[in-house]
């Protein structure tokens, strides 16, 4: 095609790298950059991420790279950022039982009870999609264009509405203490629903991802430098954590220890049962047992 052979070559692509000898930040908005004419200051256009790297503690490193952008004629600098970190020593275990509607997180001995309302947003996207269905399949028939359409559109929607949900929760728990998970088998939904004869809380179970948002508190938690730590559920809902004994529920999600008659949510003997069995783990720099008797409040 006649560009293998020319007599001089032709660059098409100008990257450089400076070091902290031939670049300088000017303040936030322009940098100097030393050439053969002398230093010539270049004004920036500050994006989102730099300034979250700025208002995170973050600051420029020596290192820079300068690419020429021919198109648009403009210089592209590719910088980074360091940060002195110390090593994280948590002093205190926070618990916390997954569930369909409400997070439960044992925090400073007070059981908070973060309520989702996934069910509704499963419930919801499902109900619009079996309309969208009913009409598109008698005007096109079955598995038309314009409905496949409309079903991966609200797919999407469904599934970034729960992922910011999971994201927010997930930077609400992960602050300054260790967090503890309940190690959750390959497919725990399969489990949940073999006992489970309605199709519609069937459907539920496998919308809620139990999983997706332990993965979101896990990916959190590393970003903060917090530890995790997974251990067994079993029976962490049904055993009183004072007595041992198990726990009578009625019909909502409040039960009475058949011992000694204390009142317990569901989800907040959970998390109690789930610190216990973490300060029993390896008796390592494990803090100690706190009363059983705090209160549990939603959020």
């Amino acid at each position: 095609m006649g560009r293998a052979r020319k007599p001089y070559p032709e660059v098409r692509s100008v990257s450089i790298w400076l070091d902290d000898h031939l670049w300088r930040a000017e303040g936030l908005t322009s940098i100097s950059i030393a050439t053969h004419k002398g230093w010539v200051e270049v004004s920036i256009e500050l994006n989102r991420h730099y300034l979250r790297y700025l208002n995170r503690g973050w600051r420029l490193a020596s290192e820079a790279k300068v690419k020429l952008d021919r198109r648009d004629r403009r210089l592209i600098f590719y910088l980074t950022f360091r940060k002195e970190v110390r090593e994280y020593r948590p002093k205190n275990y926070i618990t916390v039982d997954v569930n369909e509607n409400a997070e439960a997180a044992l925090i400073d001995g007070v059981v908070y009870l973060l309520e989702t309302d996934l069910s509704k947003v499963t419930l919801g996207y499902y109900y619009r999609r079996k309309r969208a269905q009913e009409k598109y399949d008698k005007v096109y028939g079955p598995c038309s264009r314009p409905a496949r359409r409309i079903f991966k559109r609200l797919s999407n929607n469904e599934r970034a509405l729960k992922r910011e949900i999971r994201w927010k929760l997930a930077t609400l728990i992960v602050r300054e203490a260790a967090i503890v998970l309940e190690r959750l088998g390959r497919e725990p939904a399969n489990h949940m629903i073999e006992h489970i004869k309605d199709p519609q809380l069937r459907h539920r179970i496998f919308q809620a991802a139990f999983k997706g948002m332990q993965r979101a508190i896990d990916e959190k938690a590393r970003e903060y430098g917090v530890p995790v730590i997974y251990v067994d559920p079993r029976n962490t809902s049904r055993v009183c954590p004072i007595h041992g004994a198990e726990i009578v529920y009625g019909k909502d999600r409040h039960g009475a220890c058949s011992k000694g008659g204390e009142t317990w949510h569901r989800d907040a003997v959970a998390c109690y049962n789930l610190l216990l069995r973490a300060l029993g783990g390896d008796g390592g720099a494990a803090p100690r047992a706190r009363a059983m008797e705090a209160p549990c409040r939603w959020a």
